[in-house]
This record gives structure tokens, sequence and C-alpha cells, in this order.
């Protein structure tokens, strides 16, 4: 399977030995060049993303990749696409994603992933993601960028999509639901099996980075 990556806190956070080290520099790098591009200290990005101090400074150093929820606050924070901070180099042509080649991350429990069914090249308005929730397990979501929708679809199982403000939405195998994301959800899987969702996440605008 894919290459796993996963981390909360400074206390999970990954080191040099870890697998993932190529993935954490490359999102230490692209959240320096953004942070500063934006004029923002690490004090105030703390400040606006609720991450705290020393956690950005462990990814900015390479030291830590964050879990999803870091990554969606952080991104958030800096006004820009989930995988801007994971984008290496624009390519051409086809691209093929090998599934033995995935990156996958994690919440902080490993009972939710997401994997990226597109190419870290560039700036994307649209992306693709395959998720996994483990049976039982609910995952919540922060509010996303203003404007931004996720279109999901029930591949495997019986999920509860809540969305604030709205009666929440059981989805069945075949099932497909396009909400507003700007504002916080979850996904809760019912059954007692894992639960197969793949979301298509549109973005307002994409932000140059």
């Amino acid at each position: 399977m894919g290459q796993v990556l996963s981390t909360t806190d400074l206390e999970g956070a990954k080191t040099e030995e870890d697998p993932g080290q190529e993935l954490s520099l490359i999102v230490g790098r692209n959240l320096r060049r953004l942070r500063t591009k934006r004029g923002h200290s690490l004090e105030r990005l703390a400040k606006l993303s609720g991450v705290s101090r020393a956690m950005l400074g462990q990814v900015e150093t390479g030291k830590s990749v964050p879990s999803i929820s870091i990554l969606w606050k952080i991104s958030s924070a800096l006004q820009v696409p989930f995988a801007t901070l994971m984008a290496v180099s624009e390519t051409s042509g086809p691209v093929l994603l090998k599934k033995e080649d995935a990156k996958i991350l994690e919440s902080s429990d490993g009972k939710f992933s997401s994997r990226a069914l597109f190419p870290f090249d560039e700036e994307r308005r649209v992306e693709f993601y395959e998720l996994k929730i483990h049976p039982l397990h609910t995952e919540d979501a922060d509010p996303h960028a203003a404007g931004t929708y996720e279109n999901i679809f029930v591949a495997k199982g019986l999920v509860e999509i809540g969305i604030e403000g709205e009666a929440p939405q059981i989805l069945r195998q075949g099932d497909a639901l396009l909400f507003k994301a700007d504002v916080r959800h979850h996904y809760r899987n019912l059954s007692e099996s894992e639960t197969v969702l793949y979301l298509v996440m549109t973005y307002a605008e994409t932000i140059s980075g």
C-alpha cells in the first residue's frame, strides 16, 4: 500500500528517520515560502490558524508532517488550496499515480485517511481525494476557505455527512452529495466496516503562491 504519513502535535512529531521525511521537507519549504510572501511571522500565523507556533516551527523545519486537520487549518489561514503545501513542480503529459507510491495523510488517531488522486505539481482549483473511514468513526472538519465546495461520492459503506446549520445527510453506496464546505462539517461512518469515499474539492478561486 502507499506510504502513510501522520502526526498531530509535537509529541507525535515525525523525525528525520521516518519514511515521510521527503514530504515533510516539501511541506516545510512551501509553508516558509507562503508565510514569508504574505508577511506573516510564526506568531501571527499561529493566531490566524489556531496552530501553535511550536508546531508551525516543527513543520517549517521538516521535523513534522502534521495531521490532515492541521494542514487544513494552515492552508485556510494562508488562503491557499490544501495541496499547495505539498506542491513540488509542474508536470506535462500523462501522470501515472501508482497505488504503491501513494503518500497517505491520516488523522491523529489513524481512523481517517486521505489519498490525493492528483499530482502535487501546481496550485489547483479542483482537487480529487480518496477518503477511508474506520468503522463507526466520526471525523470533524473545520471550515475551508470561503466559497469552497465538496462533492462526496460513497463507493463503499454507509456514511453521515453533517453540515453546520443543516440537517445531517445519510449517504449509501452509490450516493453523492454536493455542499458548501466553508462551515464546520463532519464525516461519520455508520457501519461496522471501513467506508470508502471519493471527494472532489472545488475552491472559489486559485490564489497564487
